[in-house]
């Protein structure tokens, strides 16, 4: 992979904020042609530093304000139970990230719902349905602090 140097470093931080802006907009802000600055961020999604541009919604309006910080603990840790979990996580739309850890707990689900009763029926419904889960803890979000998509090059 190419080195990035500070203008390609610049430029994703640009697009970390604001993913809409042009290349036009981010060429002014440099002080460059929009030529230059169109050719690097082409480079960059090729190369896949960027991957994909979102629209990052607000989650009350959009009725998602209930957020739980589920913990996972298997009961076998062979591969194949593993993956299995894996590819049904992927499933559920109310899972928003997963992660696999080393440690006690196995997974991480960050999950968003309209209220308790809807987290409770997603539990009961679906995430208690996949197999090889043993413990299930559940931490409701009381407020959030810091919410950032954006990483720090």
């Amino acid at each position: 992979m190419e080195q990035l140097d500070q203008t390609d470093i610049t430029i994703l931080r640009i697009l970390q904020k604001d993913s809409k802006k042009t290349a036009k907009e981010i060429a002014a802000i440099l002080n460059l042609t929009p030529s230059p600055v169109y050719e690097r961020v082409r480079r960059l999604e090729k190369q896949g530093i960027i991957k994909k541009y979102v629209a990052i919604l607000d989650k009350k309006q959009i009725d998602r304000s209930i957020t739980v910080i589920c913990q996972v603990s298997m009961r076998y840790h062979n591969e194949a139970f593993i993956e299995k979990f894996e590819a049904q996580v992927q499933s559920l739309d109310e899972v928003q990230e997963c992660y696999h850890l080393a440690g006690q707990v196995d997974f991480i689900l960050k999950i968003h719902t309209r209220s308790l009763e809807e987290y409770h029926d997603f539990v009961k419904t679906k995430l208690s349905k996949i197999e090889n889960i043993g413990v299930l803890n559940s931490t409701f979000v009381l407020k959030e602090i810091k919410h950032s998509s954006e990483y720090y090059i």
